[in-house]
């Protein structure tokens, strides 16, 4: 049950993902969530942030910021990075992860998708086939609907971690 919502892969931070393995892979897209996942909840993108995706542009990625959050918001974080992005996407619905594909030129073989929720980023994303990276929300300060989230969230990686140990020991 529980599996539903297991991602591929779980890492502490969008920033420790080896950008250079996954082009070698063959990946080509990139979509990221941005809230707790590039930045803190409503930050402006930093100084990091602007640094990764001119690394992930020099590497030769395309990316897009996949957002629930509206066009303000949404705009003002992509001033300095400059990818294309889809705001109040609707997360877990597929039809934006499919669109942000189009905008990217890429498809489900040779694009991941980047967020720290389980069920908005990392559902939506195993709901469109799509390979995806959970990583740890960059800040604790949240909305209260995501504070909520986050408690359910615990409990499926609870599930998650318990069969990673299973399939390291088999």
């Amino acid at each position: 049950m529980f599996q539903t919502f297991f991602p591929d892969e779980y890492l502490d931070s969008a920033y420790q993902v080896d950008y250079e393995a996954l082009y070698e892979e063959g990946c080509r897209g990139i979509i990221f969530d941005i809230d707790n996942t590039l930045v803190p909840h409503g930050a402006p993108a930093d100084e990091r942030a602007e640094q990764l995706f001119a690394r992930l542009k020099k590497l030769g990625f395309s990316c897009c910021l996949l957002s629930n959050n509206q066009y303000n918001r949404v705009s003002s974080f992509n001033r300095n990075i400059q990818v294309r992005f889809i705001e109040n996407a609707h997360k877990p619905s597929t039809k934006n992860y499919v669109k942000a594909m189009e905008l990217m030129g890429t498809n489900l073989d040779n694009t991941v998708f980047i967020g720290d929720q389980l069920f908005t980023d990392v559902y939506g994303a195993k709901r469109t086939g799509m390979r995806n990276i959970l990583v740890k929300p960059i800040h604790p300060k949240e909305e209260i609907q995501i504070v909520l989230k986050r408690k359910l969230e615990k409990i499926v990686l609870c599930f998650y971690r318990k069969e990673q140990r299973k399939r390291k020991n088999s």
